[in-house]
């Protein structure tokens, strides 16, 4: 695929966090993005490359909402676990470099005010206290090396 754009690597790593057990609506999509890469890239890109994967048959529509072909899981697969999202989207990005296109596949056009609806819901739930966000990061620990106190074993009372 050529050329290959920071976008489509982004909404492929979005596409594989939001639609693991079911297809992923375009919010949930949208979450899922700005979660991994922590901003939302425009909406006409957003566009673009809806267009651009949809035409190399990398995602496709199911029901309501968006979903990885095998093809796409194939590419997705390469990367460590514990790769930071910086390295997975640059592994994502070597693996689309070298896939091929095969045949034709039903594209996906989506409006850019359509976009711009789901991004702005998006950022009105993130500023709506009540409402929890599943993708949202855990919280971690102030300082992970802080320990409990150690009680030495001679300490403990023994039973008789």
């Amino acid at each position: 695929m050529y050329p290959v754009h920071d976008v489509d690597a982004i909404l492929l790593l979005a596409m594989s966090l939001a639609s693991k057990r079911r297809p992923a609506e375009l919010v949930e999509v949208i979450a899922a993005a700005d979660l991994a890469q922590g901003v939302i890239p425009p909406e006409t890109k957003w566009s673009d490359s809806f267009y651009r994967l949809s035409e190399y048959g990398l995602i496709c529509k199911q029901e309501k909402g968006y979903t990885l072909t095998p093809e796409a899981q194939q590419i997705l697969s390469g990367h460590a676990r514990k790769a930071k999202s910086q390295e997975r989207i640059r592994d994502i990005k070597e693996n689309l470099a070298d896939f091929r296109l095969d045949g034709e596949h039903q594209i996906i056009l989506l409006a850019v005010e359509e976009i711009a609806a789901a991004i702005a819901e998006h950022q009105a739930a993130k500023k709506i206290a009540g409402k929890k966000n599943l993708l949202a990061p855990k919280p971690k620990p102030a300082d992970p090396l802080q320990r409990k106190p150690f009680k030495p074993f001679a300490a403990r009372r023994r039973k008789a």
